[in-house]
């Protein structure tokens, strides 16, 4: 029936239709995959505990050789502690990479709140499950080396608490952004940014190892911390600078995303260049391609 001279569409829903809802649609609840979170929360605090586990033992062993030996330079003892953080990351994240994003880090699970890589209440589960995995790593090597526990991040004698904060805010903010950028953000060398982001891991530290522990997550400076009884009153420079390097980090990510890669044409984003000598099958391939319009 034609009510004021005008006609309803048929793209309007039936009042009959029974799959037919009013209003705006529903939102999904923050706790619709709570299992899969908890059992991902869970596995994530056996890969921390695995990551810093390795990351400690070799700082101890590198503090208990130091003690026995006076031939060994703070600049071997530096690369020494810088080659087994890096290395533990590099191993640990390859091996839980596929379970649950490898991340480790307090300061890397903010980074992927707000970029939209995970929701909110993985992100508390996950945080809670870092916290305690460096606490668990920390006391394990507690017990079962000789001497007092030397994971414990300080800042050097000549070195502010302003300047800590900052030092690791930026390298903090490198570890981030070669999460995003390498694990975060899908390509063909996805598969092996555990390479690069342990290598970023080991770099960062060969800066900054010395100055201020080389912090870059607050689970690696928390454990050790609450196992010795919170030592330093500086503690709070190592929750303060990576976040903030997790701000700048996803804050230039998203800048990035924005303006850099999304800005480019589909074909210089998506099409791999083939070189010139490439075969006469991949021409074919490409020549196919080209005519159907798939890329």
């Amino acid at each position: 029936m034609n009510l004021f001279g005008r006609s309803r569409r048929t793209t309007e829903p039936s009042i009959a239709d029974p799959n037919y809802r009013f209003g705006p649609p529903t939102r999904q609840s923050y706790f619709a995959s709570i299992k899969d979170d908890v059992c991902a929360a869970l596995l994530e605090y056996v890969g921390t505990t695995f990551f810093l586990l390795l990351a400690y033992g070799g700082v101890q062993a590198s503090q208990s050789e130091a003690f026995s030996s006076s031939q060994v330079s703070n600049i071997e003892r530096d690369m020494y502690i810088s080659l087994c953080f890096g290395f533990s990351l590099l191993s640990s994240a390859w091996l839980f990479y596929r379970v649950t994003g490898g991340l480790f880090n307090p300061d890397v699970s903010l980074a992927l709140l707000l970029t939209g890589v995970i929701g909110p209440v993985r992100f508390v589960l996950y945080c809670i499950a870092q916290l305690l995995g460096g606490i668990t790593a920390a006391a394990i090597i507690y017990a079962l080396t000789p001497g007092p526990l030397a994971s414990n991040t300080f800042l050097a004698p000549n070195v502010n608490r302003a300047q800590g904060v900052f030092i690791e805010m930026f390298i903090t903010s490198a570890l981030v952004l070669a999460i995003l950028m390498l694990a975060a953000e899908k390509h063909n060398a996805t598969p092996f940014a555990p390479v690069g982001i342990g290598l970023t891991l080991f770099v960062c530290h060969l800066w900054a190892v010395y100055y201020t522990g080389a912090g870059m997550n607050t689970a690696r400076a928390f454990g050790p911390a609450v196992v010795t009884g919170f030592p330093y009153d500086s503690h709070w420079v190592y929750w303060l600078g990576p976040f903030l390097g997790s701000l700048l980090g996803s804050a230039f990510y998203s800048i990035l995303k924005q303006y850099v890669i999304f800005a480019r044409s589909p074909a210089s984003a998506s099409v791999l260049t083939v070189p010139d000598a490439a075969s006469p099958r991949q021409h074919q391939v490409l020549a196919i391609q080209s005519r159907t319009g798939h890329r």
